[in-house]
């Protein structure tokens, strides 16, 4: 699928490794894990992603900055998933045909780095009603790719 993924830096392992077993399930061409985000082999991302760290393509990046302005200048549509002024509600959010997107997913505490926001072109949020308006990186990264993921299948057919 024209999806790949940026994790800047996240701190659990455990939310690594489903990221990575997540990335598996629907295609992900691509994994940056950037920053403090730890990389395979670790025994505590290898028991969250079950084998998807041999099956998915990754790279470790220091500067998470870096990777959003090289995917920017391969023509990559980069999206920071992210709670934001002018962000877009996911359910909202229309994939174009023919174009490849990068996800960017932040810290569990800080969120995604500003200076990675205002890199990004689009800033896409997850809508949520209750009363914390948090969700563990793990399950924004399934909610967003599996979103993402059936609208692209759509417009395919």
């Amino acid at each position: 699928s024209p999806l790949i993924i940026v994790l800047d830096n996240i701190r659990s392992l455990n939310n690594i490794g489903s990221v990575f077993r997540t990335s598996d399930a629907f295609l992900v061409q691509k994994i940056y894990l950037c920053g403090i985000t730890a990389t395979p082999p670790h025994k505590d991302i290898h028991k969250t992603a079950l084998g998807a760290t041999e099956t998915m393509a990754w790279e470790y990046a220091k500067d998470t900055l870096e990777i959003v302005e090289k995917l920017n200048a391969e023509g990559v549509k980069v999206i920071s998933i992210e709670q934001a002024e002018n962000a877009v509600m996911l359910d909202q959010f229309t994939p174009e045909k023919d174009t490849v997107y990068a996800l960017v997913f932040g810290n569990e505490v800080k969120g995604v780095q500003q200076a990675v926001v205002s890199a990004s072109d689009l800033v896409v949020e997850i809508p949520q009603y209750g009363t914390k308006h948090s969700l563990n990186i793990s399950v924004s990264c399934g909610v967003v790719v599996w979103d993402v993921f059936s609208k692209l299948k759509v417009l395919k057919s």
